[in-house]
């Protein structure tokens, strides 16, 4: 059974992202079957013989759920059609993405293409494509929105790669402890229930079916920012520079505390980390907590791992005082300056973005389209999962809800130094190291450091 997006979906989300392009300041399914013949067939002539020396790129790639297999497929239809090409996939752990890659960049040793979600904070190391695009037209009216995100500031012009998807953060539940508990899901009520009414209700749910921990968050800044957005956070001054010491963002800090010290919260994720990145998917999937705060990129990896063990899904965004927000976000596969084949890495691109093989990617992987001709048009997902169809219409209901300071945030060259002050200086709290206000304080402190350090 195949659901369709339907159009107000796919309205919302451009709508929402090209309204906040104008505000201040402004991280899967099962493997589908394959296409019928007649759509996505090669062409019966044998490829022709390469010329010359075939060119090797290396294209370094993180997965959550079933995307390197689809891109590994697509790759295998494009070297078939161009045989003086062949594509290296390098798949690695997100943490790799987010640790080792930004080390091998800076050292001139990067691969010709890398999978990112720090979009700006890596842009200096980016090719400009444009050159060697046959058609940059298409790329700005079907990416154009996006574009901006993979630029250094004050660059206007520059095409860098493209969003392999577009992301929301939100959490997820299990409903089917809520219905062992006899408890109702708050969300069926109301699209306005507080960060402190759920972890209330999600306490007395996993007392009741003595599921270990009520909730989780990923250790990630990321994922602490719209809670912290809700409450109230502003994250930058009228200049638009990183200020957060302010009401909103402690009040976020003082739950996330609270959760840990009294049992809400699973320790391991932010308290066992070892200064890591760290999801709390697998505890989600095994049944161990009741709410998971993290993103639409996870849906399709549920789908294929849960399966029928319980019934989970995606419920609003919590709210506090000041909105109910996630955060916009999303992976991009961009191109590397220090290729030595940018010709070659351009035609690998272009095949990729190209609409009938986009399509297919986010059909198959359960992915919000980061092309705004996709999104006109509508997806069909390939699962036979109504949880799945369902998840992901909520995610997108939740676009035009999403906060200014949440686009401002996202859209920010140097918010991985926002993030990580605040996951290094937190989890200092979480273990007894730093009192929150001597945390507030080393936080601006990294942060300044930081950006000084990147803008030298």
């Amino acid at each position: 059974m195949k659901r369709r997006t339907w159009l107000i979906l796919s309205v919302l989300i451009i709508s929402a992202l090209l309204t906040a392009m104008c505000a201040p300041g402004a991280p899967p399914a099962a493997p589908a079957e394959p296409a019928a013949e007649e759509e996505a067939a090669p062409a019966e002539e044998a490829p022709a013989e390469p010329v010359g020396e075939v060119v090797e790129l290396r294209m370094t790639w993180y997965t959550d759920g079933n995307e390197d297999v689809v891109m590994r497929d697509l790759l295998d239809r494009f070297e078939a059609e161009n045989p003086d090409i062949k594509v290296v996939m390098d798949t690695v752990p997100y943490k790799s993405i987010l640790e080792n890659l930004p080390i091998q960049l800076a050292a001139g040793e990067g691969p010709d293409m890398a999978r990112v979600t720090d979009l700006g904070g890596l842009a200096k190391y980016y090719l400009d494509l444009r050159p060697y695009l046959s058609d940059p037209a298409y790329w700005e009216e079907n990416f154009g929105p996006f574009l901006a995100w993979l630029r250094q500031p004050g660059d206007e012009d520059s095409i860098n790669g493209f969003m392999t998807q577009l992301t929301i953060t939100g959490p997820f539940i299990n409903r089917t402890l809520f219905d062992q508990a006899g408890i109702a899901v708050p969300s069926d009520e109301s699209d306005e229930v507080t960060w402190e009414e759920w972890a209330d209700v999600t306490r007395q749910v996993a007392e009741a079916t003595g599921t270990p921990y009520a909730m989780a968050m990923d250790r990630s800044g990321h994922r602490f920012a719209g809670p912290a957005i809700s409450m109230g956070a502003k994250f930058f001054n009228d200049e638009g520079y990183p200020a957060i010491d302010d009401e909103g963002f402690r009040r976020m800090a003082e739950l996330l505390i609270q959760w840990h010290e009294d049992g809400t919260m699973i320790p391991d994720i932010w308290i066992g980390s070892g200064g890591q990145y760290v999801p709390a998917n697998e505890e989600f999937i095994n049944a161990q907590v009741v709410m998971y705060m993290s993103g639409s990129w996870q849906v399709g990896q549920f789908d294929q791992q849960i399966g029928d063990a319980f019934d989970w899904e995606v419920v609003p965004n919590p709210c506090g005082p000041a909105a109910c927000t996630g955060v916009p976000g999303g992976a991009a596969l961009v191109a590397i300056a220090d290729t030595e084949h940018p010709e070659e890495v351009a035609r690998v691109m272009e095949y990729l973005t190209s609409e009938d093989v986009m399509r297919e990617f986010l059909e198959r992987t359960a992915f919000l389209p980061g092309h705004l001709g996709l999104a006109e048009q509508g997806l069909e997902y390939q699962t036979d999962s109504p949880q799945t169809a369902d998840a992901l219409a909520v995610f997108a209901a939740q676009v035009p809800k999403l906060d200014p300071i949440a686009y401002q945030f996202q859209g920010y060259p140097y918010n991985r130094a926002i993030m990580n002050a605040i996951t290094d200086r937190l989890t200092q709290v979480l273990v007894g190291e730093l009192t929150l206000d001597e945390a507030m304080v080393r936080m601006q402190e990294d942060i300044d450091t930081a950006i000084a350090e990147a803008t030298k």
